[in-house]
């Protein structure tokens, strides 16, 4: 099992790359299958808002649901696409927020 797997553009990946962390960069076409590949090997699975897009919602929706792997979407390097706030998300789960 790979401890971690990051999701996104180069330029993102390759800090991750510098810390050991196993890193995709796949086509838009091929991110659904290396996220399915990443779930059912790592512990962690890293993926940017821009590569988190690519995916169908229900898949994201469905891993972000489990306990393992933990799904955490970043924003990326260049901040193109920010990460949502899973604060927020949180509050208005617990009903603390509209």
């Amino acid at each position: 099992m790979v401890d971690i797997v990051f999701i996104g553009d180069e330029l993102t990946a390759a800090g991750f790359r510098l810390a050991g962390v196993r890193v995709q960069t796949p086509a838009p076409a091929e991110t659904t299958a290396v996220f399915a590949a990443a779930l059912a090997e790592a512990g962690l699975v890293l993926i940017t808002a821009e590569y988190a897009q690519a995916l169908p919602v229900e898949t994201l929706a469905r891993a972000q649901r489990t306990i393992a792997p933990a799904v955490l979407v970043l924003g990326d390097i260049r901040g193109r696409l920010p990460a949502p706030d899973a604060g927020a998300a949180l509050r208005r789960q617990l009903g603390m927020e509209a």
